[in-house]
């Protein structure tokens, strides 16, 4: 099962940074993407990475976000700078490998308010 964490309160302008672990499964080998969904809205795509090394970006972080991989610890992060309120949200992280199924973590929340 995927965990993220990481997530917590910060001021406008502050910075986070979310884990995606998944204990005793080998992330390199999957997609992971970042997901939100703040309350009252649709869950919306933050941010990939692929098995292959591609990464994209929504347009509403690009420039501030940034996801990564640590294969020697088995996790996938996303660096948040610069955050911002409408950044409010809960925050999934999923992995998938083509035609297979996907697995979602439970979610972290970040919370972005002065």
């Amino acid at each position: 099962q995927l965990q993220a964490s990481g997530g917590g309160l910060v001021q406008p302008g502050g910075s986070l940074r979310l884990s995606c672990a998944a204990p005793g499964v080998t992330l390199d080998d999957y997609n992971i993407a970042w997901f939100r969904q703040a309350p009252g809205n649709e869950r919306e795509r933050v941010a990939g990475i692929m098995a292959s090394g591609r990464i994209n970006y929504s347009d509403f972080v690009k420039g501030r976000f940034t996801i990564s991989r640590d294969v020697a610890k088995n996790s996938v992060y996303l660096q948040m700078n610069n955050l911002t309120p409408e950044d409010t949200a809960l925050y999934f992280c999923k992995a998938w490998m083509a035609g297979g199924s996907d697995y979602w973590g439970q979610g972290t929340q970040v919370t972005v308010s002065s």
